[in-house]
């Protein structure tokens, strides 16, 4: 339909948004959350911010793959373009059934999301969309199409022009704008067009083919062979420098078959399950036995890792974070490599368990919240660090890597946000989700499946990989995002989300849903009344709550949030191993732990005896030295008798019974105090037997009395020479009692866990959106609104100027006939704003009005209001 033809076609994006109603306003507020900061004072700002250049990109970049690629052909269409034109761009002239279909709902996409407007007759992509989509020489179109004829001939002089004509089989016209016209027809023709071709050279065919499907640009020599030369002459290859031919965007698509994509992807590709996947009877059980048991695990690791940490971890480094070398020796404690360290340690930083603790030296160790943490039922804790983990930003992948600057990025240390995280990880296990119950996925498929819905936001360069060219060899992620999905599913195996691959009922209760999925094996969608993500374009329409900051799902849990970790732990305890109240001990000093203890059990257990191998069951070995340290720590030999009897479920081995007994006998015969330091000991005769021992040199130990030795060495010194000698001293205090050694707990002060880093501006709910409406409404009324003449009337947008006198008589005489009027009005702040007010009352120096911008009745200072005109018609 022309323009103009009907009062109901849009000029203008702000007038198609003026046509839109309250719920689609929303919709796009809700889709382009940026567009709220601030509220627009009217639609016309509105527009205006919804065409800005950052805007426009973050939009782009949350396109899923087809709504990209419609946006695309409407960059290379002709402005405006039917339906009908944008169709064949995508479908060319064979049709596709799929994209048929899927076609009306990306152009609602962009409608929705204010890129493209105007009906069906009349599609207009924003100019900065178009900009950012249309080839260039500088930057090539996805579809890789080059410039119109219009746009290559462009200078080119008119003699050239007829020439080509003249080559082409055309008759010469008599300016340049006929010529171009012409030869635009001649490429647009079917027929004559391939009349043409069919003249051609099989060379020159072989050139066309090369550069078809981009990019359309070609290098030629000074003297270019007979088969360019054929087609340059034909305008089929035109000049844009010297050495620079390109392919017509109109012949491009004649070669095409009239499809703007090589490739065009209607559907997004399914997930599919992975080759090994079972589906055999009970799988799911097995697969929440496997996560179970990694849950527990991680657990273990978790506390072991901050149990290492217990006494003060490794200091900070100047620039922040945990040195290579301090990672190494985690690793290594863990049992572990250096990435999955630093993933346990950013999940327990992530989790508040671990900070720095601001001292001067500064160093590493846990917080308080990690005491409150130990108290908790296993599912609870794992709860918390598998929530911790879900909303966290930090991405442990990193480290190792470097950043823009070249610097090697460290674990615990800055620029390991990332934004992207967040959305990534609740998209890759709503994706395991939509699978049926206990199947794993195809990890390509999954990654193929992230690139379709943001295929703009993998593009970017922002991290560095430092084997990023070995990765792309060997068929690794380089793009931020894939790699992000990648390490997702590798930690969610580690952190026991999935198992074997699977997303587990504990780790689908994390995520808020509740139900399995009864959906064929692949299609990635869950079957009716199960909890289903938004899919692809849903998602990047923003016309359901996208995965991502602020995500709000009516009538469900918040992803990682309170129910959701309740419901998690809820599923997760009865698959956990109960803690156990007894060992087993046997004759070769050993215990066997056929289980996780009880937490006083464990502590006890774990100073008595070291630990020798961990698994299934932890076996813990008892030497003089362990048993040393228990008495150390405060215990007598019968305590640590009593302690074996009431717990081991096998009788006390007597080779036990002995070696406590023989280390409590030596325990305390020695003892050492502060002189520097001193031995004191009832038996002179062993005295002597450490001054004659060659080892004690080190000590400078002298005899200041029969049963007294004074030492230069400090007592900690003095201390350990002579348990390394064999003997087993007990240190005391100045009155002379032994003094009890326990480990001391080093805690920071209270710390928070880290916040995440947001994805742009959080996504409005539906009170903000009703309220920024409402306020974009009035703003729109009152600059809009037909006002009557004033002798100054406001022109260009600007402010009403009315005198005082006049201001006065027309709010008087509006109040008494209650006609409403249009006001400029300036603030105590002296911000300037235009409202639409119906007067009330005039007393007093102030006016008492319903002011229809802000929807209630407000009193205005009549010294404020720079001007007054009266509306043609009443708002009301």
């Amino acid at each position: 339909m022309p323009e103009g033809s009907s009062p109901s076609t849009p000029r203008t994006l702000a007038e198609a948004l003026r046509a839109r109603g309250d719920e689609d306003l929303a919709a796009l507020l809700r889709a382009r959350p940026d567009l709220l900061s601030p509220v627009p004072n009217d639609l016309t700002q509105l527009a205006t911010r919804a065409g800005t250049r950052a805007s426009v990109v973050r939009a782009l970049e949350r396109l899923d793959r087809f709504t990209l690629q419609t946006a695309e052909a409407l960059a290379v269409a002709p402005d405006p373009a039917p339906y009908a034109t944008l169709l064949a761009l995508l479908t060319g002239e064979e049709g596709d059934p799929a994209i048929e279909a899927a076609l009306p709902r990306a152009v609602d996409v962009l409608r929705g999301q204010a890129l493209v407007w105007g009906g069906d007759d009349r599609l207009r992509l924003v100019r900065t969309a178009r900009e950012l989509l249309a080839p260039s020489p500088t930057r090539p179109s996805p579809t890789g199409l080059g410039p119109t004829v219009a746009e290559a001939t462009a200078g080119m002089s008119p003699g050239r022009l007829q020439e080509i004509l003249a080559a082409a089989g055309l008759p010469t016209t008599h300016d340049p704008v006929s010529a171009v016209a012409a030869l635009t027809s001649l490429f647009t023709d079917r027929s004559r067009m391939a009349a043409l071709l069919d003249t051609a050279p099989s060379e020159a065919l072989t050139v066309l083919d090369r550069l078809v499907w981009g990019p359309p640009y070609g290098e030629v020599t000074a003297n270019p062979a007979p088969p360019v030369q054929w087609l340059r002459d034909r305008g089929l290859l035109l000049p844009t420098s010297l050495r620079t031919v390109v392919l017509p965007r109109e012949a491009a698509l004649h070669l095409r078959g009239g499809r703007a994509h090589r490739a065009p992807e209607p559907e997004p590709p399914a997930v599919r399950p992975a080759a090994t996947a079972s589906m055999a009877e009970g799988r799911p059980q097995v697969v929440d036995s496997t996560a179970a048991g990694q849950a527990f695990t991680a657990l273990s690791t978790v506390e072991d890792l901050l149990k290492d940490w217990h006494e003060g971890g490794p200091a900070v480094l100047r620039s922040g974070g945990l040195s290579v070398r301090d990672l190494k020796r985690t690793a290594a404690a863990l049992d572990t490599n250096e990435q999955m360290a630093a993933f346990w340690l950013e999940l327990s930083y992530a989790a508040g368990l671990l900070a720095a603790d601001g001292e001067a030296d500064e160093r590493y160790a846990p917080t308080p919240a990690y005491d409150d943490w130990l108290t908790l039922p296993a599912a609870d804790r794992w709860a918390r660090l598998a929530a911790a983990w879900l909303t966290a930003t930090r991405t442990a992948g990193l480290v190792g890597g470097q950043d823009t600057k070249g610097r090697t990025l460290s674990a615990l240390g800055p620029d390991l946000d990332r934004s992207a995280a967040i959305e990534v990880r609740r998209r890759v296990l709503d994706l395991l989700a939509g699978l049926p119950a206990g199947t794993a996925p195809d990890p390509e498929s999954v990654l193929a499946r992230l690139r379709w819905e943001r295929p703009l936001r993998g593009t970017g360069t922002h991290d560095l990989d430092t084997n990023a060219a070995r990765n792309a060899a060997t068929g690794v992620p380089t793009d931020l995002r894939s790699r992000i999905a990648a390490w997702t599913l590798t930690e969610a195996e580690v952190l026991g989300v999935t198992g074997r691959g699977a997303l587990s009922t504990h780790g689908r209760a994390l995520l808020g849903h509740t139900v399995y999925g009864e959906a064929s094996a692949g299609n990635g969608e869950l079957a009716a009344g199960s909890t289903a993500p938004p899919s692809g374009t849903e998602a990047a329409a923003g016309l359901t709550a996208a995965p991502g900051l602020g995500a709000a799902r009516s009538g469900l849990p918040e992803p990682g949030g309170p129910d959701a970790r309740a419901a998690s732990a809820a599923a997760l305890a009865p698959l956990l191993p109960e803690p156990l109240d007894h060992i087993l001990l046997q004759a070769d000093l050993t215990a066997v732990a056929p289980g996780p203890l009880q937490r006083p059990l464990a502590e006890t257990l774990a100073v008595l005896a070291d630990i020798e191998s961990k698994g299934g069951a932890t076996v813990y070995r008892f030497t003089p030295a362990s048993v040393r340290r228990a008495l150390d720590a405060g215990k007598s030999a019968s305590d640590l008798h009593t302690f074996l009897v009431t717990h081991s479920r096998t009788p006390v081995p007597q080779p036990l019974s002995y070696l406590v007994d023989d280390v409590a006998r030596r325990h305390g015969h020695l003892r050492i105090g502060s002189a520097s330091a001193y031995v004191r000991c009832d038996d002179d005769a062993l005295l002597g037997e450490i001054l004659a021992d060659k080892r004690s040199q080190g000590l400078r130990l002298r005899r200041l009395a029969p049963t007294v030795l004074a030492a230069q060495a400090d007592p900690a010194t003095l201390l350990e020479g002579l348990r390394t000698m064999g003997y087993a001293p007990a240190a005391e205090s100045a009155e002379g009692d032994v003094l009890i050694t326990r480990a001391h707990a080093r805690r920071t002060p209270p710390r928070t866990a880290p916040v995440p880093v947001p994805d742009g501006p959080p996504v409005p709910d539906g009170t903000l959106l009703g309220a920024a409406v409402k306020a974009i409404r009035a703003g729109d009324m009152a600059a809009t609104v037909v006002r009557k003449p004033v002798p100054e009337p406001a022109r260009n947008g600007e402010l009403p100027r009315t005198t005082s006198a006049e201001t006065l008589a027309t709010v008087q005489a509006a109040a008494m006939t209650g006609a409403a009027l249009w006001i400029g009005y300036v603030n105590a702040d002296g911000a300037a704003s235009q409202r639409v007010i119906a007067p009330v009352r005039v007393e007093g120096g102030f006016v008492t009005a319903y002011d229809h911008t802000a929807d209630e009745v407000r009193t205005y200072p009549l010294h404020r209001i720079t001007g007054v005109a009266e509306l043609a018609d009443d708002p009301a």
